[in-house]
């Protein structure tokens, strides 16, 4: 079968080496004679598992013992909820940044706890930008943004110092590239971009935050860290599926670095966003400054032909270009899993679509 170049949001792409494992255990997982489907989470075998998951993060985003690692269910859009259920009590405000559908969704949901401060936002302009020069209120429980906007294709590239605890929704780029961890006080991610596949949520928090900002509320238990944390993330039966991937997912990344994956990540970047400058019949839709390395956004001038391109791309195995429902157009998403021989291939099709149209 011809290979086919996943260019998908999400679920995506994910390193062969975690597919292959993945194979392997759900015939023999381990030795046990058992599928990983059905294994025991309490087994030694997955204990191991999550064990090895959870010290693969902070290796690789050397973490020190002031952290604590979750793996946890209900994607990233429970932790709209999450975070301020457990840090935001009525009339405390948090403050947030609104630079996209998820980063709106996540402000909506914290308006169910307290009240929020939306300090900037680029909706004026269809979240085609990162807002730049706000001021973080130095009186707010905490200030939640989110690093790189899939729908939208913009990405934070540096980080505000900020009086204020830190929550960052990192789905979409996180082990992208290096930062510095300890800047944030909360980090969550949804799996199914680039760490795994859909069904867990990484969710790392600063043990103080925890202890000195926790809200005075009743908090269900299923919706509490603190519960979460003294299970080891399995308060109830975890992803165990999702969470052995992850783990080798979370090999690959660290084996490779984040150094070097972040020069990888911007090589494909810089091959595509050339080529969408160079031609006559694409154009990007997001300010350049602000354009994400995992989510590239943009259009077909002749709007007439984007239809007839779309199935161009299909012909030649390449999937997952169509743009996100809400904003149409075209998105390739470049995660850490994607090669770039597969971003070659792209810009080599859309070379030779503008030959057809000459």
């Amino acid at each position: 079968m011809a290979k086919v170049h996943n260019f998908s949001a999400g679920p995506a792409i994910l390193p062969q080496s975690a597919i292959d494992a993945s194979v392997e255990a759900l015939k023999n997982f381990s030795g046990t004679g058992l599928s990983l489907i059905e294994i025991s989470h309490r087994s030694k075998e997955f204990e191991a598992v999550i064990g090895e998951a959870v010290q693969t993060v902070k290796d690789i985003l050397n973490l020190q013992n002031d952290y604590e690692v979750l793996f946890l269910q209900g994607g990233a859009s429970m932790q709209f909820d999450m975070v301020p259920y457990n840090f935001l009590d009525e009339g405390e405000t948090a403050a947030y940044l609104k630079t996209g559908v998820w980063a709106n969704r996540a402000t909506k949901e914290a308006q169910f706890f307290g009240k929020v401060n939306v300090v900037a936002s680029s909706e004026d302009k269809n979240y085609s930008y990162i807002p730049k020069n706000y001021s973080i209120p130095a009186d707010a429980k905490y200030f939640h943004l989110t690093s790189n906007n899939t729908i939208y294709g913009t990405e934070l590239f540096s980080f505000p110092k900020s009086p204020v605890p830190i929550v960052c929704d990192m789905s979409s780029d996180i082990f992208s590239r290096p930062f510095n961890a300890s800047n944030f006080d909360l980090i969550y991610a949804g799996a199914q971009k680039n760490m795994g596949p859909a069904g867990t949520t990484l969710v790392i928090i600063k043990k103080s935050f925890l202890e000195t900002h926790r809200a005075k509320r009743k908090i269900p238990t299923m919706l509490d860290y603190k519960p979460q944390i003294e299970n080891g993330s399995m308060y109830n039966t975890p992803s165990v599926f999702s969470i052995f991937v992850c783990m080798h997912t979370l090999r690959w990344i660290k084996e490779i670095g984040l150094e070097k994956m972040e020069q990888i990540n911007k090589a494909k970047a810089d091959l595509l966003y050339s080529e969408i400058d160079r031609s006559p019949l694409f154009t990007g839709t997001v300010a350049k400054e602000d354009r994400s390395r995992m989510n590239v956004n943009f259009i077909l001038n002749n709007k007439d032909h984007e239809e007839e391109f779309l199935k161009f791309c299909k012909s030649n195995n390449l999937n997952g270009l169509k743009g996100h429902r809400s904003v149409g157009g075209l998105r390739a998403s470049l995660y850490n899993a994607l090669p770039l021989e597969s971003v070659q291939v792209l810009v080599d099709v859309m070379k030779e679509f503008e030959r057809m149209k000459k």
